[in-house]
C-alpha cells in the first residue's frame, strides 16, 4: 500500500531503525546532532522578536516516518541554547515517549485536560537536559479529538507559551486521524517528517491538501532516513529516522 522494498531493502530498515532508536539527546552521532542543529537554526529564522507564541507542531503522512523521535531530538536541540522548552506529546492514542525518556507515563496532557490534574502535576522537569520539560500523554481517552480541539486545551498553550520559549506538540500521523489537524490551528506552525523510500507522493499530497484545507502553516519539512549506501554500514548518514507501530485503521507494517 506505502510502496514495495526489496528483501535486502526490508532488512536495511529494520538495522537502520533498530539503531536510530537508541539516538536520542546526547547519543546522538555527530552526523545527526548536526542536521538537528541546522532543523532548529532553519525554525529560528521562522520566527520573528515580536513572535511571543512559538507552538511547533510535528506530525507525518504515515505511521513510522520518525516524528516522535524527531519531535524528542528538535526540542532536546533547541533546549541546548538555554531556551526553555516543553515537548508535549498530542498522541493521546498510542503514546511512546513515556517510554523511550523512561518517564512516568501518568498523569499527562488527558488527564490535565479533563480537569483531574494541574499543569504543575503533569509537567515533569528537567528531562535530558535542565531546560527541557515534558508532559506526556497521560492515560488513553475515548475522545482524543475533542480533547486536543477543547477550549482547555488552548488555553494550557496560552498559558505555557508564557513560561516557555518553544513548546513542540508530537502530533499523530496526518492521514491516520484528525488529531494532528484539529491541533495545527494552535500551533504558529507545523514540521512535516518525510521518511525517505517511505512515503508515497499520493500520500504527503493529501497531507498536504488536508493541512491547506486546515489553514495550517507549514514550517518546512525533515527528510528521515537518509542513507549514503555508498559508504560502509557503520558510518552512513541517516537522520531521525525510525520505525514503529501506530494502531490506525487497516496499515499494515509490512505494508513500508
Amino acid at each position: 500500500m506505502f510502496g514495495l522494498f526489496s528483501k535486502k531493502r526490508q532488512n536495511e530498515i529494520h538495522s537502520l531503525d533498530e539503531e536510530q532508536q537508541k539516538m536520542i539527546g546526547g547519543n546522538l552521532n555527530f552526523a545527526s546532532s548536526e542536521a538537528y542543529k541546522l532543523l532548529r537554526t532553519n525554525l529560528t529564522f521562522s520566527f520573528t522578536e515580536e513572535d511571543t507564541k512559538r507552538v511547533i507542531g510535528v506530525t507525518s503522512s504515515l505511521k513510522g516516518e520518525g516524528k516522535s523521535l524527531t519531535s524528542i531530538n528538535l526540542a532536546y536541540t533547541i533546549a541546548e541554547t538555554g531556551k526553555k522548552v516543553l515537548l508535549m506529546e498530542c498522541d493521546l492514542r498510542l503514546p511512546n515517549i513515556a517510554k523511550r525518556l523512561e518517564l512516568e507515563p501518568t498523569p499527562g496532557l488527558s488527564n490535565l485536560l479533563v480537569g483531574l490534574n494541574t499543569a504543575s502535576e503533569v509537567v515533569q522537569k528537567g528531562v535530558l537536559q535542565t531546560d527541557l520539560d515534558v508532559i506526556v500523554a497521560g492515560d488513553l481517552p475515548p475522545n482524543a479529538s475533542e480533547l486536543l480541539e477543547s477550549s482547555r486545551m488552548q488555553y494550557a498553550l496560552e498559558k505555557l507559551s508564557e513560561y516557555y520559549d518553544y513548546v513542540i506538540l508530537d502530533l499523530p500521523p496526518v492521514t491516520a486521524v484528525a488529531d494532528a489537524l484539529v491541533a495545527s490551528k494552535l500551533t504558529s506552525g507545523m514540521v512535516v517528517v518525510v521518511r525517505q523510500d517511505y512515503a508515497t507522493r499520493a500520500a504527503l499530497a493529501e497531507t498536504m491538501r488536508q493541512m491547506q484545507y486546515a489553514n495550517a502553516r507549514v514550517l518546512g519539512f525533515v527528510l528521515n532516513g537518509v542513507v549514503d549506501s555508498e559508504l560502509p554500514y557503520q558510518k552512513r548518514y541517516y537522520k531521525y529516522g525510525y520505525e514503529y507501530g501506530y494502531g490506525y485503521g487497516e496499515q499494515r507494517k509490512d505494508d513500508g
